[in-house]
């Protein structure tokens, strides 16, 4: 039975499940910046979000960078 316990256990680390910080993303990025966004493209607000002020400052300004970059083809 301890055996069984052992085999369960690894010597090596795994790479942690985290979401990553709003911080990390980049304006192409779409998927996690369309969390932020309603259908209409209208950009949520803080409350809706639960964003720190920081972090949607950040995300407003790149989602408004993709919309522009986007445009410029």
């Amino acid at each position: 039975m301890y055996s069984l316990f052992l085999k369960g256990m690894s010597n090596k680390t795994s790479k942690l499940n985290r979401s990553r910080n709003p911080m990390d993303f980049q304006y192409s990025d779409v998927e996690p910046l369309s969390r932020f966004v309603t259908e209409t493209g209208k950009i949520l607000p803080r409350k809706e979000t639960g964003l720190s002020a920081k972090h949607q400052r950040r995300i407003t300004n790149l989602i408004k960078q993709g919309r522009n970059m986007l445009t410029m083809k």
